[in-house]
């Protein structure tokens, strides 16, 4: 008996211990801020994952209507395509769109690595080389101003050999109370130490409009939980007396799809060749050759039922996608679902929220929100795309932007207390 509980308590001690590990944040040493840095604002960006462009009313997200309010919000912010959370994310970490940056999808096929990314892939999502671009906070770093991410994209990347000097591994057992409390420290740091760029994240929204769409009181009540906690998170960095300002922004929104009525691709001779990457709202396969592509995409373009297949150079300009594919990661054949409708996934159950469709459905859109004394108060301005609010951050962290990017500094510059 003694022996059997000496092995539970051994056990629970592992398991404590691997706990800890997995919630403990993580630290670059030798990291400081430079002296010129030192005087520089504070950015905290903050994103809500699936909060869609009219959850704020909708919800009455009270902390969110009247600090955005007082300050900057956008009529809304047009995600790019694909409007899928990995690829947006790191657009706006990098002011590019995803077929410039890499991260083409949450889930695709990289020919010259002969490899898949994928979003649940711990390997990969770590593995820096996969990604392109500067993000903020390896720009930061560069320049001497020390960074901070509880959470994004890439942020547990060593991209070019560069992560935030304190940063966490993805998890969500640690509780928001700690999490606020966490950004307060960071901020209490000496001026050497300091974080001038914080990113942080909030999962709620996004689960609760997948498992219950977005019109459910789940949705409704994870608005409120993330508005709450960042009206405390405002509350507790105003005592610090700081220069700090809040980007609020959102990676995509949320729409209702059919789940009785899902989508499959059907099957043919044609398509057997193919490499098929899926998802539940868009479908890439990939070729050997001309003649397989061409075979395939006939096929399929002749059996469109409520999807709509495209060649990959043939997609639309708009997207920035398939033409502009800079690491060769988008599937020859691009197969997207109609609003409303979703591809089975045999392997999950078919939940009724879902994004990743077309970036031009109003559904699809995101929010942007911003206060503090970099911004301009009381100002409104129309729907714009999220590659735009990389040049704005750099602005004001004072960040010289070292490559080409797809943001316009011009874009969101009139929001700036000039």
């Amino acid at each position: 008996m003694k022996r059997i509980f000496n092995l539970l308590a051994a056990a629970l001690l592992m398991a404590t211990s691997l706990h800890a590990q997995d919630t403990a944040q993580l630290t670059v040493e030798g990291r400081k801020n430079s002296a010129s840095q030192q005087t520089k604002p504070y950015v905290i960006m903050i994103s809500i994952d699936g909060f869609r462009y009219d959850y704020a009313e909708k919800y009455n997200a009270q902390n969110l209507l009247r600090l955005s309010g007082q300050g900057v919000r956008a009529t809304a912010m047009q995600p790019s395509f694909p409007t899928l959370t990995f690829p947006n994310h790191y657009t706006l970490a990098t002011g590019m769109y995803p077929a410039h940056h890499g991260l083409v999808d949450n889930h695709f096929y990289d020919r010259k690595r002969d490899a898949i990314y994928k979003v649940g892939n711990r390997e990969a999502v770590e593995d820096g080389t996969w990604y392109g671009g500067v993000p903020l906070w390896v720009l930061a770093e560069k320049q001497q101003l020390v960074s901070a991410s509880y959470f994004w994209v890439g942020s547990e990347s060593a991209i070019q050999n560069i992560r935030p000097t304190y940063y966490f591994k993805y998890q969500e057992k640690t509780g928001i109370d700690q999490r606020i409390q966490t950004v307060v420290n960071w901020l209490q740091l000496p001026v050497e130490q300091r974080p001038h760029l914080i990113t942080f994240y909030f999962p709620e929204v996004d689960h609760m409009g997948h498992r219950y769409g977005p019109e459910s009181d789940s949705v409704k009540n994870a608005v409120q939980f993330v508005d709450a906690a960042i009206g405390r998170m405002q509350e507790a960095v105003n005592k610090l007396n700081l220069p700090v300002n809040f980007v609020i922004v959102s990676d995509h929104g949320m729409a209702r799809v059919d789940t009785e009525r899902t989508l499959s691709l059907p099957d043919s001779p044609a398509l057997k060749p193919l490499r098929i990457v899926s998802s539940n709202e868009k479908i890439m396969l990939y070729g050997n050759n001309e003649a397989e592509i061409r075979a395939g995409y006939d096929f399929l373009k002749q059996h469109e039922n409520h999807y709509t297949v495209y060649l990959k150079k043939e997609a639309p300009e708009r997207w920035h996608y398939g033409q502009e594919d800079v690491y060769n990661r988008i599937g020859d054949i691009v197969v997207l679902a109609e609003a409303n409708y979703a591809f089975d996934s045999p392997a999950k159950k078919m939940y009724p929220g879902h994004h990743g469709f077309d970036n031009n459905l109003t559904e699809m859109n995101a929010i942007f929100m911003a206060w503090g004394p970099a911004f301009r108060p009381n100002t409104r301005i129309a729907t714009f795309e999220n590659i735009h609010v990389y040049p704005l951050v750099a602005r004001i962290l004072g960040l010289d932007i070292t490559q080409p990017i797809d943001g316009k500094l011009e874009v969101l510059e009139p929001v700036l207390n000039q």
